[in-house]
């Protein structure tokens, strides 16, 4: 696929069909986000995917936790949400929620919708994505860069994605669950499977500001 494409057409899946990726096209998937670059070609991340009933298991584990625990990421979260920022950030939420005719005033339904991103949106298969405590900033940086190849290695592949902040707000719950040890953090979640695609929740994309509004050139 050309690469525009493949960018400009990689969408945030929310409802999975029940089939399993098979082993070869995972490990392609991630052999591809491993040649991801790093600072000092440290590459800090380490990934644990689960698949089958193990999936199963880990997401009404951490959906429980998540009901009955307040948010303890090892990343800080975001200060606040201001301007342009509150803006994107309310119309992909508006986007999401009338997708699914969940009006403004429905809690109970806009909280059954959080739920799911613990229970990975029913797909068959999580990664958590972790760094290295000792690398900081920059280790998460490079994750971020592993976790935006490994988006488009999938979808290459025409494996459905969604990266999850979400889980990465239980990361003492995350890491007491796949016994990770104290030296790594816990950046992100990103499910995958293959998109349920007759599902309204995957029928709307979110907008990209335009790069005048981003880039900025300076010199003649």
């Amino acid at each position: 696929m050309d690469f525009r494409k493949l960018v400009s057409e990689r969408w945030s899946c929310r409802a999975y069909l029940p089939d399993q990726v098979p082993d070869d096209v995972m490990r392609d998937m991630f052999e591809i986000a491993q040649q991801t670059a790093s600072w000092c070609n440290t590459q800090p991340w380490q990934v644990h995917v689960l698949k089958g009933d193990a999936t199963r298991r880990f997401a009404k584990s951490l959906t429980e936790h998540a009901k009955t625990h307040e948010q303890a990421s090892d990343l800080g979260m975001p200060d606040g949400y201001h301007g342009v920022y509150k803006d994107r950030r309310r119309a992909a939420g508006y986007a999401l929620y009338a997708s699914l005719d969940i009006r403004k005033e429905d809690w109970d339904a806009r909280v059954a919708q959080r739920l799911k991103n613990f229970d990975f949106f029913g797909a068959p298969h999580v990664a958590i994505v972790t760094t290295d405590r000792e690398q900081g900033t920059y280790g998460a940086i490079d994750c971020g860069g592993y976790v935006a190849n490994l988006l488009l290695a999938a979808r290459s592949l025409g494996v459905a994605t969604i990266p999850q902040a979400a889980i990465a707000m239980h990361a003492d719950h995350v890491r007491e669950y796949l016994d990770l040890p104290e030296d790594r953090l816990v950046v992100c979640a990103v499910s995958f499977g293959y998109a349920d695609t007759e599902h309204p929740v995957n029928g709307f994309r979110t907008e990209r500001a335009s790069v005048d509004d981003t880039v900025f050139v300076v010199g003649d």
